[in-house]
Parts: C-alpha cells; structure tokens; sequence
C-alpha cells in the first residue's frame, strides 16, 4: 500500500471532504460543482489526486464521468478501515445533505421526462426496435400461470402480453403517467396490479414474484446494482429474472432523446451485475436491431 501517496492526498480539506461524500454517493463533476460551491476546474484537479492515489474510481459514459470511492485494491482496504473517520469532518454532514438532494434531483429529472414523454412513449421504442418484438421474446421465455413483476413497466406494452397466460402481473414504474396510461391500457386485465415505486426500493413483498422482468430498464436506473438486488429480494426461492439491455455504444444523442443514463451495458458488466446480486447467469442472447444498436436479453435464476 501506498501510504504517502494516500496520505498526501488526504493531507487537503476539500480532498477529505470530497472523498467522504463519494464513499456514500457517486457523483459526476458537475453535481459535485454544485454540492462544493467550488470550480470545475478545482474539483477536477481535486479529484485526479485522489484518483491517482486509488482512492476514487472514474466510470465514463460518453461524455460524462462520474466518481465514486474505490471499489477494490488497496484504496477501498483503506477506506474501509478509516471510513468511520469522515463522520468527524466539520462540514461532513452539510456535504452529505447536498449531495443527498444532487442525487435526489438526478431522480426528480428523469421522472419529469418519463412522465413528459409517456405518450409518446411506444413510438420512441419502435424507432429503436423496428420488427424486434421484444415483448414476445420476453413472454415466450416464461411458464403459464406465473406470478410476474415488470419492474420499469411503462405504458404497460410488455405487461399487456405478460397477462395473457401469467396467473398474476404486478407492473412498478416510477413515473405516475406512465402508470396512467398502463392503467387505462390494462383496465379490463383483472390479473394486473400496478404499483408507484422506484426499483431501487420496490413496493413488493419479499419472495412475492415467480419472474421478474427489466425490459430496457437498467440504463435509465441510477445504482443498477441496488435494483437488481431489489429484484433478487422479491423473487421466490428457484425464480426467475429476465433482462433486456442495449449493448454498450456510443451514441451519445439518446441521453437526450430517450432519457438514457448510460450508453447501454456490455456482456460482461451485465454478468457481473447479475452474479453479485446473487443470480446465476443461464444465457446471454443478442438482437441487431436500429440505429446500429443490440439488445441483449439475459436469463438468471435464484438457485
């Protein structure tokens, strides 16, 4: 371990301060702009330090970079070990309050823009889908008469096909026009529930679903790994957990239009996510479709 290294980089205030607050939250350069009130250039050369000394990770989509604490090596063992520290920093708790309030505005944004789009919604799908049915992959993959929650559900355009042979659909989506018109879509499907939630805290009992379902979902969640643990809490013991996700690209205009919050999600990283949740990843199975993009659809169980 690098002990100047990281002793030197702590040897700062703002650099305490900010490591402190990106132990808890990840955070990109603007958001911490806004909850430091300091420059951008002061808080990238703040950073680069800490980085360099292995006690922050960089993870880049596209444009944008966003920071976290070391996750691994010999930064996160020190972190570990000294974390209960930063509880003592004056200006800890202030820090910890806005970037509370930074990431809780990240949220109340996409759900504007989910809740602004919702009608438009199957269309802006279609364009990126083209002929791929997804929803059809997705049902086809599931037995008759399962208990089914959709998390990230929508319109309702999956559940709709979903309901057709589950004994029970149970939609979630944080948007509450979107749940709107799931609504008036699913009014005669007396096997549909539809709940108001956000994934990373569901409004499901624990073991409550037989399949769950994310259907182009985790590029517009902020922590993926917190809602796939989510996801595993509300399976039933030998359930299972399908996925639908845009391969890693690069085309940075689908933040704008689409609301996406990464540039899709790579075999491997989707692997990863999935067996530190707890899943045993079965099969990972590809489709070209617009726009020079991928879907993956990725099948997990609970053992």
């Amino acid at each position: 371990m690098d002990l100047l290294r990281i002793h030197k980089a702590l040897a700062d205030e703002t650099r305490l301060r900010l490591l402190a607050v990106l132990f808890a939250f990840e955070l990109n350069v603007g958001e911490l702009v806004s909850v430091f009130g300091m420059g951008q250039p002061r808080i990238s050369r703040h950073l680069k330090i800490l980085a360099d000394a292995g006690l922050l990770a960089c993870r880049r989509e596209g444009l944008w970079a966003f920071y976290r604490s070391a996750g691994q090596g010999e930064g996160r063992r020190f972190l570990d070990r000294h974390a209960p520290l930063f509880a003592d920093i004056p200006q800890h708790a202030q820090d910890r309050e806005r970037a509370q309030s930074a990431v809780r505005e990240r949220l109340l944004a996409t759900r504007r823009f989910f809740d602004a789009v919702a009608g438009q919604w199957p269309d802006l799908s279609r364009e990126l889908l083209g002929d791929f049915n997804l929803a059809e992959e997705l049902a086809g993959r599931l037995h008759p008469g399962m208990i089914v929650a959709d998390l990230g559900c929508g319109p309702g355009e999956l559940l709709a096909r979903l309901a057709d042979s589950a004994r029970r659909v149970i939609g979630v989506d944080g948007s509450p026009r979107m749940l709107e018109l799931a609504a008036a879509r699913l009014a005669d499907r007396p096997n549909v529930s539809l709940r108001l939630g956000e994934l990373e805290h569901l409004p499901l009992r624990e073991a409550e679903a037989q399949a769950v379902t994310l259907s182009l979902v985790l590029h517009h969640v902020d922590d993926p790994q917190t809602a796939l643990a989510e996801a595993r809490r509300v399976l039933a013991p030998g359930g299972l957990l399908l996925v639908a996700e845009f391969d890693r690209h690069d085309n940075e205009a689908m933040r704008i239009k689409y609301g996406d919050a990464r540039l899709g999600v790579d075999k491997e990283t989707l692997y990863e996510w999935l067996q530190t949740a707890g899943f045993n990843p079965r099969r990972v199975d590809a489709f070209p479709v617009n726009q020079g993009l991928t879907v993956l659809v990725a099948e997990a169980a609970i053992e």
